[in-house]
């Protein structure tokens, strides 16, 4: 039942018309900041973290209001309403979390196509929801109707645990937030692709016995890095050559060619490196 939800909502084609203003219109906001935009995006990607930051931030509200549900229904049992006191401040700081899972997701989200971003779209506006019903509660609360804070708090929480279960799907069926980048490759020296194919200042796509490889050769010194980027597959072969790195054509990831580390996100994961070496009028990779 579960699974035919996800394929039930990934296929709802009249989300789209609404998910791609909002996505483009959150990018577009970064880019408006110019440098400062990029690096605070590169902050709220998680790049200084290597892994998404969204995932860690969401544990706080989901943590919280598990805890205040409990707290709550201790309190009702009881009637001590030191189990309310800390129920309440519970509540608080998950309202408080979810700020900061939210604008960490939104910029994840905005980043993806197709099935995911219609998942997400969904998955974004009942965290939304569950947000909104946990604001409710806590204004119920301090009025002193503690009751009826208790059951939007309640009714929070279930809109809280659907939207986490969209979430699970994002990252387990359309793989968001996990490396797309090929694994793996020859141990020893494999040819890839003929020197002469790879002049000064180009990149090219090589094929290592079976293992696509991008092969750069810039200043006269070659790299080399998994042909597909990590944040969603992109074919870095494609993409731009800057000066000590390349940008994936399709959403901007941008990784040193040394030794594929993320320079720009996207991406938070490292690309996968190889050795290179010219022998024999040939261009050979090794994994690093």
């Amino acid at each position: 039942m579960g699974e035919t939800a996800l394929e039930t909502i990934a296929d709802q084609s009249w989300l789209q018309p609404i998910a791609d203003p909002l996505s483009t219109a959150v990018r577009q906001a970064y880019e408006a900041a110019g440098e400062t935009g990029q690096q605070i995006k590169n902050a709220v990607h998680g790049v200084w973290l290597g892994h998404p930051l969204h995932p860690a931030l969401t544990d706080v509200p989901l943590g919280a209001w598990t805890t205040a549900l409990v707290f709550d229904t201790a309190e009702v049992a009881t009637s001590d309403r030191a189990y309310g006191r800390a129920a309440d401040i519970a509540v608080g700081v998950g309202v408080a979390g979810a700020v900061g899972a939210a604008v960490t997701g939104l910029t994840d989200w905005s980043e993806t196509d197709g099935r995911a971003k219609r998942l997400g779209l969904v998955h974004g506006l009942l965290n939304l929801s569950a947000t909104a019903l946990y604001v409710t509660s806590l204004a119920m609360r301090r009025k002193g109707e503690r009751h009826l804070g208790r059951i939007y708090g309640a009714a929070g929480f279930a809109v809280a645990s659907a939207a986490a279960y969209l979430g699970g799907g994002l990252v387990y069926r359309e793989r968001i937030g996990v490396t797309h980048a090929d694994e793996g490759g020859p141990k020893e020296f494999t040819r890839a692709l003929e020197a002469s194919d790879l002049p000064d200042n180009a990149r090219r796509l090589g094929d290592a016995d079976g293992t696509p490889v991008m092969v750069a050769r810039q200043h006269g010194t070659m790299c080399a890095l998994a042909e597909h980027c990590s944040h969603l597959g992109g074919p870095l072969s494609e993409g731009t050559l800057k000066d000590g790195s390349i940008v994936c054509p399709w959403h901007g990831s941008e990784f040193a060619l040394r030794d594929g580390s993320v320079i720009n996100g996207p991406a938070t994961h490292p690309q996968p490196c190889f050795d290179v070496r010219e022998r024999a009028g040939a261009v050979e990779v090794r994994v690093r």
